[in-house]
């Protein structure tokens, strides 16, 4: 991680990304938690989570204008745009201001995905082959600190000031992230060719997801993996009160656990990519989460730590391996509707399973559930490191597009064959 960060094109972008980061993480339970303050209900605000994730519907429309255009001017508007969007939520009074919320959060949602997709490109327009890993561990490095602390901070600054501190601070990080990659020098072209057509280049990521098989695998593993994955945002808290018999507060606890789990998956993910592949990487990130939700099932509280210690490790893992497969396996031309479908396809089951998992803990005992998604995710990580020699270590390098053989050898083909010829 040393290595990218003593890039100088490199420390900017990373600056950037964490004034981003920083603004989306302060917002995402504040929102929620301002409709329970407004409404007093909990099904409207955990609404506001469901108008996050919907926009995952649009993926590939965003990904298609995206490659329409330069990452780094693209990367500027899309911050200033969203610092904008969160203007309305300077207007929320009451209860019946409750829609601006959730057409922001939507917009947040929308955002969200585009400035992942767009960063994504950015990150392969600066970085080498060789350092994509250690680009993406770097990103998830701060994403996973800024989980421990953003989602809590932006609560406690709602809770002590008001939402109207809270949408200032969040307008400033995007404004401070544009302004930071305005600073960025970094020489591209305008995208050009048929990747631009509509409606045909619309589903192109898509296309190419099914075709490239390194690819397919990854998210055929982690995609079934998510089906059950979202289950434990649910588990937590029976876990919490039946099996530990603790107040649901010291969910915040295991939270913060498994926060630090992340931070140094995030640090080591990056060595794991180089020793095992990408597709190693993820696979190693989905099967750990597989023996720590196992463990969830047997409530004792220092087995519950190192199970969420593992999970956190987890997480990193999978992301900087799929991210990084993503990049090196796509063409320029096709990265950001690659990059908006891939995480619609992880993301959707995901956001299926949290709601399926909060009408299960009600009927099953949230042991069993445990097992359940213990059993699963094993499954798809082992699914997942079968083919792993699709993505052998120390391949590292452009996206694996088959090129039409030059003239050259054509020629040289023939002159054997006609050698060979009697």
């Amino acid at each position: 991680m040393r290595t990218v960060l003593r890039r100088p094109d490199f420390r900017l972008l990373f600056a950037a990304m964490v004034a981003s980061l920083a603004a989306e993480s302060i917002l995402l339970l504040a929102l929620a938690v301002w409709v329970k303050d407004l409404t007093g209900s909990d099904s409207m605000a955990g609404a506001t989570i469901f108008a996050v994730i919907a926009p995952m519907a649009l993926a590939p429309l965003v990904g298609w204008v995206i490659d329409r255009y330069r990452r780094r001017p693209f990367f500027i508007a899309a911050n200033l745009l969203a610092a904008v969007l969160l203007g309305p939520l300077l207007t929320v009074r009451d209860r019946g201001d409750v829609w601006v919320i959730y057409l922001v959060a939507a917009l947040y949602g929308l955002s969200s995905i585009t400035l992942t997709a767009v960063l994504n490109g950015l990150i392969r327009h600066l970085v080498p082959a060789d350092l994509l890993a250690d680009a993406n561990g770097a990103l998830q490095t701060v994403r996973q600190g800024l989980r421990l602390v953003g989602p809590l901070a932006g609560a406690g600054i709602y809770a002590a000031v008001g939402g109207w501190l809270l949408v200032l601070l969040a307008m400033a990080g995007f404004l401070v992230a544009a302004a930071v990659v305005g600073l960025l020098r970094a020489e591209e072209s305008t995208p050009t060719g048929p990747g631009s057509r509509w409606p045909a280049g619309l589903g192109a990521g898509l296309r190419h997801l099914a075709r490239e098989a390194a690819l397919r695998r990854a998210l055929v593993g982690y995609g079934v993996a998510s089906l059950v994955m979202g289950f434990t945002e649910s588990l937590i808290f029976a876990y919490v009160d039946l099996g530990l018999h603790r107040d649901a507060a010291f969910v915040g606890v295991l939270f913060m656990v498994q926060g630090m789990g992340g931070l140094v998956g995030g640090l080591l993910s990056a060595a794991v990519v180089r020793r095992l592949g990408e597709l190693g990487a993820l696979a190693t990130g989905v099967t750990f989460f597989g023996p720590a939700a196992l463990a969830l099932a047997y409530p004792r509280l220092w087995l519950g730590v190192a199970a969420l210690l593992l999970a956190g490790v987890s997480l990193p893992l999978t992301m900087v391996g799929l991210y990084t497969l993503v990049q090196r396996r796509t063409p320029p031309a096709l990265l950001g509707r690659v990059t908006a479908a891939s995480r619609a396809l992880v993301s959707g089951p995901q956001a299926v399973s949290i709601g399926t998992g909060a009408l299960l803990v009600g009927v099953f005992d949230y042991r069993l559930l445990f097992v359940l998604v213990g059993t699963v995710t094993t499954g798809g990580g082992l699914y997942l490191w079968r083919g792993r020699r699709l993505t052998p270590p120390g391949t590292a390098g452009p996206a694996r597009v088959p090129t039409p053989r030059r003239p050259l050898d054509d020629e040289l083909l023939a002159a054997s064959r006609r050698r060979r010829t009697p």
